[in-house]
């Protein structure tokens, strides 16, 4: 019984205390997209990740709390890059990747255990980072519930060496979308604006 108890007191402290749910859902994630899905060749296809919406994601008006939009976001990111071989191509130079930005535009709610697919397409790179758009597709009607743009940077190598050792010889990025150039520019001025900020800070602290 001792023991029984402390598994079961384990537990839920596992739920409680940590994000046990999403902490399980990684590594199945990545199994499941390396041993059960097909691999897919064409880097620049987009790649579909089913989900549903579960109790434990709902808020108080009783739909995807939108918190956990760019949580789905994640997992579906994760198969994508596992089943086209970026994933592995970027660890085999030594690197990995870190979600340097991302942004959301919600156009619908998902509710109580609604399905929906979570379609990801790399957009393209640039000496950096790669860019993904994912789109999300309610099942019962192919509506966009949501649009997600994010922006992964490749720490340790470039998305262009990363790439290159994956297809065997140099590929040029595909001209990513305006409204992305956009977005892109919004964030590399923030990005300015941030460290005149701190350079202030440490001139002031300085004096």
């Amino acid at each position: 019984m001792a023991e029984l108890a402390w598994a079961l007191g384990a537990l839920a402290a596992f739920f409680a205390l940590l994000d046990g749910w999403y902490l399980l859902r990684v590594p199945v994630t990545l199994l499941y997209a390396r041993w059960a899905l097909p691999t897919v060749w064409d880097l620049l296809e987009e790649q579909s990740y089913a989900s549903r919406v579960l109790p434990s994601d709902l808020d108080c008006l009783v739909h995807m709390n939108n918190a956990r939009y760019p949580r789905e976001a994640d997992l579906a990111r994760l198969a994508h890059l596992t089943r086209c071989g970026l994933l592995r191509a970027v660890r085999g130079l030594g690197a990995h990747t870190v979600l340097a930005a991302s942004t959301c535009r919600y156009r619908r709610s998902l509710h109580l255990l609604e399905r929906f697919d979570v379609r990801t397409r790399l957009l393209g790179w640039d000496a950096r980072a790669f860019v993904l758009e994912q789109r999300f597709v309610r099942a019962r009607d192919g509506f966009i519930c949501a649009v997600l743009h994010v922006r992964l940077h490749v720490v340790g190598a470039s998305p262009a060496q990363a790439v290159e050792s994956l297809c065997r010889r140099k590929v040029e990025s595909p001209e990513l979308p305006e409204e992305i150039l956009h977005w892109l520019k919004y964030t590399e001025v923030s990005s300015q604006k941030l460290r005149a900020e701190s350079d202030l800070q440490e001139n002031n602290k300085e004096e």
